[in-house]
Parts: C-alpha cells; structure tokens; sequence
C-alpha cells in the first residue's frame, strides 16, 4: 500500500474514533436508584448492587422503558455495557426518539435490538411507525397493501450473532447521517442505512427491556465534537 494512501486511511480512522468526544449524559450506577435525570414509561427497572436492572412488570402490556432526554441532535453515540442472565432475557432495543416530532408514533426515530441470537436494525421514522403516511395505523389494522409490506421490509436488517449468557458485553450504537452501526466487544455487527436516520433532532435515548434479566451498567451518550 502506497504511504500516502495509508496515511489518508489512518487518519480517517483516527477522524472517526474522535468524532464522538463529547459526553452528553454519562452513568455507572454506582449509586442505588435512579437519578434525578432519567425518566420512565411503564418500567419496574430498578438501580442496585451497581447497575440498571431491567424489570417489564409481568402485568404491563409496554415492555420497560429508561431514558435519557436532551437537547436534540443528529450524530449520536450510545454505549453501555450489558449482560443478559437468563433465557427469560429475550432482547433489549436502544432507541433514538423525538417526542417532539409528530410523523412517527411516539416520536421513534431509528432503533438496535440486541438479543442473544442477533442484531437488528431499523429505520422507524419512515418504516413501521411512520404516522406522516399512515404506515403505522394501517399495519396495525392489518391493511398494508403488497407494496407496503414489501416497502417496509426495506427499512430494517437483521445480523446473526451470539452473545454468551451471564457475561458482561460492551455495546456500542453509533448513528451518522444516514446509517445506524452496531459494535459489541469491540467488533462491527452490521451497519443498516435509510433516509429516516437521517433526523436533525434525535433528543431522547432508551433502554427499552424486554421482558427482564438484561442488566446495564456504564451507560453514555456522546456527540460529535464540536470544531
């Protein structure tokens, strides 16, 4: 390889590894419950022993819902550290939302779900829980047409994996521009691109467990530096 293109190669690396220096929210539980910052939608998740411990109460009818609000933004980082203990754990989903914004039921935006056997990725905003073109309410009526199933098929993707149970892993959810990209311990899962990611404004992080047994520990948010 050419110096200079090698060159060109580590610096963009490197231009890449940095451009998410800036802490927006960061917590290592080390303090039982939960501060003053996070909110909650029908969540039994409690903070103890060092970590969040997501808990779907078993008569609830919405998985358990932690977030972190702030001001909006585009590029994102969310990392944190998880375990799941049981095979009762069966997935937990990042979530980039805007509840401000009225096109997409609940303000979702873009999404990772992580389970023991994979990784997948979507884009909500103009996929399943986009409310701007009816998408949301006709799927949920069963009334998608052929075209829309196949349409919505497009806005998310899958990859196989296999995180070990009772073991501490490191997640790592980057949005940029376009594209939403899954890391874990270190290592690219798979990247999912769509014109939805895309929002200006993505202003609140969630875990969202599901049902329980998913523990969480060193959870941030950052942005891109500011130059």
């Amino acid at each position: 390889m050419k110096p200079t293109l090698l060159f060109l190669l580590l610096s963009s690396a490197a231009s890449f590894a940095q451009d998410y220096g800036r802490i927006i929210f960061t917590d290592d539980f080390s303090t039982d419950g939960f501060g003053k910052a996070w909110g909650h939608y029908k969540s039994s998740s409690v903070v103890k022993d060092g970590m969040l411990i997501g808990i779907t109460d078993p008569k609830s009818d919405h998985s358990a819902v932690d977030n972190i609000k702030f001001e909006g933004e585009r590029d994102l980082e969310v990392s944190v550290k998880f375990r799941f203990v049981s095979d009762k754990a069966k997935s937990f989903n990042v979530w980039f939302d805007d509840k401000n914004y009225k096109g997409a039921h609940a303000g979702h935006i873009c999404q990772a779900t992580i389970s023991p056997t994979g990784v997948n990725l979507s884009d909500a905003k103009t996929g399943g829980f986009d409310l701007a073109n009816g998408l949301y309410d006709r799927k949920k009526a069963n009334q998608l047409t052929e075209d829309e199933k196949k349409m919505l098929a497009t806005k998310s993707k899958r990859f196989p994996t296999t995180i070990s149970l009772n073991e501490w892993h490191t997640l790592v959810v980057r949005t940029q521009g376009d594209t939403i990209t899954v890391s874990i311990d270190g290592k690219e899962v798979g990247s999912f691109k769509s014109e939805g990611i895309t929002h200006e404004t993505k202003s609140l992080v969630s875990l969202t467990t599901n049902p329980v047994d998913v523990h969480y520990d060193d959870f941030s948010i950052k942005g891109v530096a500011k130059r």
